[in-house]
């Protein structure tokens, strides 16, 4: 139909064995399962060129085809929105998010994100690889974690970055505060991470999950928790969460992955997790460049009490 988007995915050997509509839902981490089943059932998705239903099992090397129908009423505006950008050029835009705002717009969020902020900021000098909903985001972290983030103001800028996040040369670094105090001074988790089969909305360690691995490091331990920071090799969604929480160190404030009843309260607004570092190839430049982000005050405030406990 006019104006549907085509999306195609090769399977790699790590993703074979999936559901069709798990693989799909996973490469649109903003669709849900549910909603690809309904394009799969209307026979808008081919496995080689041949439809295929929602339970067909993905093979490595099979070129997956799936028609996206054009949203119907879906602008996204810019807003005035203040963000704090951490750098700046032709290229990118490496921005510092807040806790709390969610990256691009998506259903219940379909204003006061940093898509609509950094369209205000920059008109139409965004890479439009990602369609009209995401422009110039390469990556994202989730609402209620904060820190740095980079965006491509161009084609070529994103196939860049796209490509380093792919090969994982892209050093992303992130501390946060997790419940219990770490015994080792360093950890490495490598488990594979995809969607928890008894509830879709949260991801889980499982056999046939993809490949991930982060490497932990103490800063500093307290009675009872530890500040930590923790290097990506891969970047799965929720991966630090996951893992954090595979070792019994879930992450402090966390809604989704953390204890239902916590020892303390400490009126937190998400998850204490902060995008620390970003260091990449320029696209254009070929050098090397790094960002550090502080950390954020309610983040050191938190910091302070627990010193104290």
């Amino acid at each position: 139909m006019e104006n549907n988007d085509i999306k195609t995915f090769l399977v790699t050997e790590e993703e074979e064995g999936d559901r069709l509509d798990v693989y799909l839902s996973e490469q649109f981490g903003d669709m849900s399962r549910s909603y690809i089943q309904k394009i799969i059932k209307e026979k808008k998705a081919e496995v080689n060129g041949k439809v295929q239903k929602a339970k067909y099992q993905v093979k490595e090397d099979d070129r997956i085809s799936i028609e996206i129908p054009a949203p119907k009423v879906l602008e996204v505006e810019p807003q005035n929105i203040p963000i704090d950008i951490v750098y700046e050029d032709d290229d990118v835009i490496i921005v510092n998010k807040p806790q709390g705002m969610v990256v691009h717009p998506a259903p219940g969020n379909f204003d006061g994100t940093l898509v609509n902020a950094i369209l205000y900021h920059c008109g139409e000098n965004l890479s439009s690889i990602n369609g009209v909903i995401r422009p110039g985001i390469v990556h994202r972290i989730d609402k209620d974690t904060s820190g740095i983030l980079m965006i491509a103001k161009n084609n070529n800028a994103h196939n860049s970055l796209a490509e380093q996040l792919k090969v994982h040369s892209i050093k992303r670094e992130y501390e946060f505060i997790c419940h219990g105090v770490f015994k080792e001074d360093k950890v490495t988790v490598d488990r594979p991470i995809g969607r928890n089969p008894k509830d879709r909305l949260k991801m889980a360690i499982v056999p046939d999950g993809r490949n991930a691995v982060t490497h932990f490091e103490v800063i500093e331990r307290f009675n009872g928790y530890t500040h930590v920071r923790a290097t990506l090799e891969t970047g799965r969604t929720h991966q630090i969460r996951v893992h954090s929480m595979s070792i019994n160190h879930p992450l402090v404030g966390d809604p989704v992955y953390g204890p239902k009843n916590p020892k303390h309260k400490f009126k937190l607004n998400g998850q204490m997790l902060h995008a620390k570092k970003l260091g990449f190839i320029h696209p254009t430049t070929g050098e090397y460049i790094e960002f550090d982000s502080e950390l954020p005050d309610y983040f050191k405030e938190l910091i302070e009490k627990l010193r104290k406990l």
